[in-house]
């Protein structure tokens, strides 16, 4: 099997894109850090398609080594054909291999094994060859042995049976045709175990639909449904057509002594060995499927989360709502340093509406505080309306913004937020994360486990591995896009930058604690277990402001400063120019680029992407993203009517559509029908988390408290 053309083949690039990709990785370097910093070599592969392709390498190679441990084995047996051995190399999944090794693996003790230690082998192959004149009862009496367990010609034809149902079961080329028959005809099938009673999955208590049409989110909603043990899930397949098909090849003659038996061996042989496993192997098939696609749909939205633009320099009261427990409140300065905390009673049982408001107040004049941030969780309604009415009685200029509070429990009863936070209560901790995540969302959400962000579907019922996996890819993408200041990071942020592990994370931090601030990107050196390979892997997405070298603050990898001093100097600048606010155009002073970067000795595409870093040194990319709706007053549910217009902030994508926030306690759906006038394949296509949206009200229902909104 040859990797390196399967991958050119899957991917569409070019054998020597390949061939370069492989090796990058083998030597050790990050995708990131690929991605970013090694165009040239691999043709502007851009972060995901190095991430497919990553993971598409593992898979073959991993299908190579179980392909040569196969062949061993059936080498190592002594029945290894140039047929067989022809087959294996050209097996393209893990399943196809399993198929072609199943008749020559090691099993349990099977029937057909019990038969043959009776000595039935031999009446076995004389029914397969189908060409016997003797009655096989008659032939069957020559097998009789009562020291060997068979004590009638019966007996011994049930043994044969056992032993041509096991046969028909081995053969690859059989499971192959009807793996694909049952995928192609088949249908998935869902049925509630107690009708009577009502729950989630009631538009699957009756449900079939063709399994290779079904969608991904309906599988891993009856997989869920099954689990929690209310439906019954089967796989229907075309069973007349395989049975034909099983019949036509191992009947190959009439014989009116042979035929019925071998139906007979036929039928066993589907229902008891094939149709259970290859019903295992579909299901499994499906729900990686479903997992797989849920998963990108999961990381879509988690990208967008962590890109969306910090509201900067602005005094935030982070707001943790609660009924009984009361709303814990906590105050963070622009740098996110939290001045104050404190708790209120405005909601049940308590309704101390009035000290609240009174505390509330107090807060704003003593700290300047500009914007209230309210989780969205329990008592959120309740405390907003609190808020609005408030902000009517004071004179200050202060907003208000609902923010999704997904992980901030989490986050609060971890480890990370006692160490950081150690003389606060869970509840004071989560005000804090609340505040900051509004002040910048990166930064505060990577001290959250992803999956538990809650911007996915039936993320607890997926590989958690591979799901962790996967989202971890992408914080670790999105935290590389954006850069990381070296002097404030904390270690969660840290450990996401390419080369740095959670260890090396800690030494900085550790580092920056006893020494004081970084000065330049050379002295991660002096960092214990940072050393050369991790230092070119991390450089270029860690910023160091003000320090001894300008373009530290920028893109600009440390590799490449000696050809970005000789550019500048060329244009007539120096590096000691360089501020925050770059030097504006000079791409169009650069008439050759192609010349230009020969000139220097670096590649024409490195050169685009210094220029571009030297007009916007450390540009955020968040900057460009729509910015969250900052709110004054409220809405309530019953303000809705059918045809009302509003702004909303989607807050999660779904296969089958998005939920926005529209300002009132409940999220709207729009209905991936309600996206556009063209057809949508996937609600991803229209919008993404963090999107600010125009939506009309289609229907409101109070009681179900379901709201569904249009685009259209």
């Amino acid at each position: 099997m040859d990797i390196i053309k399967g991958l050119q083949k899957e991917l569409g690039i070019s054998r020597q894109q390949v061939e370069t990709t492989i090796r990058l990785i083998d030597e050790g370097n990050t995708i990131p850090f690929i991605a970013r910093y090694r165009k040239e070599m691999t043709g502007s592969l851009n972060d995901e398609t190095l991430r497919n392709f990553h993971e598409r390498l593992m898979y073959l190679r991993n299908l190579q080594e179980r392909k040569d441990a196969v062949k061993k084995s059936i080498e190592e047996q002594g029945k290894m054909t140039p047929e067989l051995l022809e087959s294996l190399e050209r097996a393209e999944t893990l399943v196809a291999v399993e198929d072609l090794y199943r008749p020559y693996k090691q099993k349990k003790r099977t029937r057909a094994m019990i038969a043959k230690e009776r000595g039935l082998e031999p009446l076995a192959n004389l029914i397969l060859l189908q060409m016997t004149n003797t009655p096989l009862e008659k032939e069957a009496q020559k097998y009789i042995d009562s020291e060997k367990g068979v004590e009638t010609a019966e007996d011994a034809l049930k043994g044969a049976k056992d032993i041509i149902a096991e046969n028909i079961s081995d053969n690859a080329k059989y499971r192959s045709y009807i793996r694909k028959s049952t995928w192609n005809n088949g249908m998935i099938v869902s049925k509630a175990k107690k009708p009577e009673e009502s729950s989630v999955f009631e538009m699957y208590y009756d449900f079939q639909e063709p399994i290779r049409k079904i969608a991904g989110y309906r599988i891993l909603a009856m997989n869920r449904g099954e689990k929690e043990g209310v439906l019954q899930v089967k796989i229907e397949p075309d069973q007349r057509e395989i049975a034909a098909y099983l019949a036509q090849h191992v009947v190959t003659r009439r014989n009116e002594h042979t035929t019925k038996v071998l139906l007979e061996a036929v039928e066993d042989s589907y229902k008891r060995l094939i149709a259970p496993s290859i019903e295992r192997d579909i299901r499994s098939e499906l729900s990686e499927k479903a997992e797989a696609e849920a998963m990108k749909v999961f990381g879509k939205n988690l990208e967008q989360l962590l890109m969306q633009p910090p509201i900067a320099d602005q005094v935030v009261l982070g707001w943790d709502p609660a009924f009984r427990t009361g709303c814990k409140l906590a105050v963070a300065d622009a740098t996110g340093k939290v001045l104050d905390t404190v708790v209120i009673y405005p909601t049940a049982p308590q309704n101390k509406v009035k000290e609240a408001k009174e505390v509330v107040k107090r807060l704003i004049k003593q700290y300047g505080i500009t914007l209230i941030s309210i989780g969205n969780g329990t008592a959120s309604r309740e405390s907003e309306q609190i808020v609005v009415d408030m902000l009517k009685e004071i004179e200050e200029p202060v907003h208000y913004v609902i923010t999704n509070e997904a992980g901030a429990s989490v986050y609060s009863a971890s480890k990370l937020a006692a160490e950081e936070f150690p003389n606060f209560d869970v509840g004071q901790r989560s005000a804090a994360s609340i505040a900051r995540r509004v002040q910048d969302p990166l930064a505060e959400l990577v001290k959250i486990e992803p999956k538990a962000i809650g911007v996915g579907q039936y993320q607890h019922d997926m590989n958690q591995k591979q799901l962790a996996k996967t989202l971890g890819g992408v914080v670790e993408a999105t935290v590389n896009k954006v850069g990381v200041d070296l002097n404030t990071a904390s270690a969660s942020l840290l450990e996401y930058v390419a080369g740095v592990s959670k260890a090396v994370a800690k030494n900085i931090v550790s580092y920056r604690e006893e020494n004081g601030r970084f000065h330049n990107r050379k002295e991660l050196l002096k960092v214990s277990k940072l050393g050369p390979k991790a230092f070119e892997q991390c450089a270029g997405f860690l910023r160091v402001s003000g320090g001894d070298q300008p373009l530290d603050a920028t893109g600009v990898h440390p590799e490449t400063y000696r050809e970005t001093g000789q550019l500048l100097h060329r244009l007539g600048y120096s590096q000691e120019e360089l501020s925050s606010e770059g030097f504006r155009g000079i791409g169009k002073k650069i008439a050759d680029y192609q010349r230009l970067s020969k000139e220097l000795g670096i590649g024409e595409i490195t050169l685009r992407d210094i220029v571009k870093e030297l007009e916007k040194p450390g540009r955020d990319p968040r900057e460009d993203l729509p910015r969250p709706i900052l709110r004054t007053d409220v809405l309530e549910m019953k303000d809705l009517k059918p045809g009302m217009k509003l702004k909303g902030t989607v807050r999660n994508v779904i296969d089958f559509g998005a939920f926005v926030d529209i300002g009132v306690h409940q999220d709207g759906l729009v209905h991936i029908s309600q996206m556009s006038d063209q057809y949508v394949k996937h609600p991803l296509e229209v919008v993404s988390v963090g999107d600010v949206v125009d939506v009309t009200v289609v229907s409101v229902d109070e009681k179900k408290k379901r709201i569904q909104l249009s685009m259209k």
